[in-house]
């Protein structure tokens, strides 16, 4: 599949129904879409379900290392609680699956506690570092206080066996309300700059984008042609690199990980440092708006 990277200028637009008419199915991202990691964005979640009463279906697709079923439970805490998609696919839930493939394969466990669901119940087993056989990050152990550059002397351990790193969520950076958190991304293209090899799991690689497709099409009973699918999101390293790979078109949500670098104030923003963004990444949103609304 070639790429599909928009020549022309970024288009704002107002609101989703602006452009909904041309597509048939929606992929959205959840951090920076649905919610800021602390409370839902007003008029998101309202957008989403307007669109399926359309008859548009909606797959959400996160980078989150949780399971499906507990990224929910997330959204519900964070006020989430329209009927606003049709599937739900999580970075954790295709680990768990490629870890389950690894059989009874020990791996370390790089990342927090709470994140031990992805592989509760499987062959596969933690183990202390120097006798693991694999590498799991799904973050930091303490993504409050800690840097990627911390894990060094840890990451030269496991690159001296050569040990394989399963990223969980390639995400760099997230929001958590006003600000930026480092996740298990910047851990594993750090282990990747030293030379370490890295399993990338979640957007922009095409796998993920594979399993939300799937479940669209069986939402709408019929395949799906790839120009008549919209996506949503608010990163050009992960949502529009990955849409644009796939011959998608993208809304950019700009009151996400970006903002502060196109001078977002309320509702105002300078599209010519968007622009200059856009080049400097070599990805390119099809539309962009502040916040997605209906």
């Amino acid at each position: 599949m070639s790429a599909r990277i928009p020549s022309a200028r970024i288009q704002p637009i107002q609101r989703l129904s602006d452009v909904l008419g041309n597509y048939d199915a929606i992929i959205s991202d959840v951090w920076g879409v649905l919610h800021n990691g602390v409370i839902a964005t007003a008029g998101a979640q309202q957008a989403l379900a307007a669109a399926r009463r359309a008859g548009k279906p909606v797959a959400l697709l996160t980078n989150s290392p949780r399971l499906p079923h507990l990224v929910a439970e997330q959204l519900r805490d964070f006020g989430v609680v329209e009927p606003c998609y049709d599937a739900l696919v999580s970075s954790g839930g295709v680990t768990r699956d490629l870890l389950e493939a690894e059989g009874a394969k020990t791996f370390f466990h790089i990342g927090p506690e709470r994140d031990a669901g992805l592989y509760q119940g499987l062959a596969a087993k933690p183990a202390p570092l120097e006798s693991a056989d694999l590498l799991l990050c799904t973050g930091l152990f303490d993504d409050e206080t800690e840097t990627a550059e911390q894990y060094r002397p840890m990451l030269e351990a496991a690159l001296a066996r050569r040990l394989r790193l399963y990223c969980a969520n390639p995400d760099l950076i997230v929001e958590r309300g006003d600000r930026l958190i480092p996740c298990a991304g910047a851990i594993a293209d750090l282990y990747e700059t030293m030379g370490g090899p890295v399993i990338w799991v979640g957007k922009p690689k095409p796998l993920v984008y594979e399993r939300a497709r799937r479940a669209l099409e069986a939402a709408l009973g019929r395949p799906l042609a790839l120009n008549r699918v919209l996506c949503i999101g608010d990163a050009f390293r992960t949502d529009i690199a990955g849409a644009n790979a796939e011959g998608h078109d993208v809304i950019m949500t700009l009151a996400g990980i970006h903002g502060h670098q196109i001078g977002l104030d309320g509702e105002t923003y300078s599209l010519e440092a968007l622009e200059n963004l856009s080049a400097e990444t070599r990805q390119r949103p099809t539309f962009c708006m502040v916040s997605l609304v209906d």
